[in-house]
């Protein structure tokens, strides 16, 4: 056996006993203790280390990760509620086509939440409910917005937005709406 694994195996240092005529000692020097036993232990793996690891060169992560090309998205279903399967579908567009602001349809194609509602629904009264539920969700992070186009339009990005349409699906379906 090696110094160095004996010392590794080697049992940790039993603290002082309490007895009657030696009283409990203070926070700070058990603190002072357990900062020494780990001063031991950490140049012991140190020195572990030192000895077990062999001289390597750079290694190129080209060889090593391999990733697909392309990631298909992850495959979910449809809430089974029309007005949030409606606002889920909204959603899927908005990642898909793009999201802008400032119109309801821009000259890429990205459209604004209510574009994107709009072109999803099947019906008025399904467009009108949808709508309702995103202005509630809405109106949990931005009480003073007015509508759903002046939401959309305080951003600059499509990240806020998209996590807001996402959470009026969810409390459509769990209102079975």
């Amino acid at each position: 056996m090696t110094a160095l694994s004996a010392a590794v195996q080697a049992p940790e240092r039993a603290a002082p006993a309490i007895t009657p005529d030696r009283p409990p000692r203070g926070l700070d020097a058990r603190l002072a203790d357990v900062a020494a036993r780990m001063d031991d232990r950490l140049t012991l793996a140190a020195l572990a280390v030192d000895v077990r690891l062999p001289d390597v060169g750079p290694v190129d992560l080209v060889d090593v990760v391999r990733a697909p090309d392309q990631v298909p998205p992850p495959s979910v279903g449809l809430y089974p509620t029309p007005v949030a399967a409606v606002l889920q579908r909204a959603h899927r567009r908005l990642e898909r086509d793009g999201w802008c602001a400032g119109a309801t349809v821009d000259e890429d194609g990205r459209r604004c939440l209510y574009g994107a509602l709009r072109a999803e629904a099947t019906s008025p009264a399904e467009l009108d409910a949808a709508l309702a539920v995103l202005l509630e969700t809405i109106r949990w992070h931005a009480p003073d917005a007015q509508s759903v186009p002046d939401f959309n339009d305080r951003w600059a990005g499509p990240r806020t937005p998209l996590r807001v349409l996402e959470q009026a699906a969810d409390l459509a379906h769990a209102r079975s709406l």
